[in-house]
């Protein structure tokens, strides 16, 4: 579990395709702090450290991560936002962020107002249940907070922080997002849809 509060962010430094999908290092500030079988979120996936020195960090990114994420674009140099899990004894500052990503979406319009960005991504539709208006959504392992929205668009304001501590500095227009929404939400719309709740009356349906 991530609060997608973003620790560092690292670099790519290699892309080394293998037999089962390819091998990324990322170079990091907190490469010394990682070791073999550490969960790290890198742009709101969580991933499994393979091997990690003072330097850089070595993970494995399977087909179906790099079907389902924006990973499979990352190239040398790139920028990744990184995250440790949560410890059980930490402040939630973020959001509860599980580094499973629903799904990716584009970037369609960065812009500035003052000292502050905004970023309006395209999103599929199949995540329109689950995004609403003042609620979170990680984007590349961001906790945001929605605040413009319709049914194939979210905007969110960027503060300075994490515009200069996390890869956003770097983002361009029609760049691939990993989307993740808020769990709590989810849960919501799964007990509803399975009919668990009556909407009128607010309670638990009796079966």
């Amino acid at each position: 579990m991530f609060t997608g509060l973003i620790e560092a962010v690292g670099e790519v430094g290699e892309v080394k395709p293998t037999p089962a999908g390819f091998r990324l290092r990322v170079v990091a500030a907190l490469a010394d702090e990682l070791a073999p079988g550490d969960s790290v979120a890198v742009n709101g996936v969580c991933l499994t450290v393979i091997s990690s020195d003072a330097d850089g960090v070595h993970m494995d990114v399977s087909p179906e991560t790099t079907r389902v994420t924006s990973l499979g674009s990352l190239k040398r140099g790139s920028l990744v936002n990184l995250e440790r899990p949560v410890r059980a004894d930490a402040r939630m500052g973020g959001h509860f962020v599980q580094g499973h990503v629903d799904a990716t979406g584009t970037i369609e319009d960065l812009r500035h107002e003052g000292e502050h960005h905004w970023l309006t991504v395209r999103y599929p539709t199949l995540l329109a249940p689950y995004i609403v208006r003042k609620g979170s959504i990680a984007v590349d392992g961001i906790s945001l907070t929605v605040a413009g929205l319709d049914e194939r668009h979210f905007d969110v304001q960027i503060i300075p922080f994490t515009w200069d501590n996390t890869n956003l500095r770097a983002a361009r227009v029609q760049d691939p997002v990993n989307i993740e929404c808020d769990i709590l939400g989810k849960y919501v719309v799964r007990a509803i849809e399975a009919g668990e709740f009556d909407l009128h009356g607010g309670g638990r349906l009796l079966h």
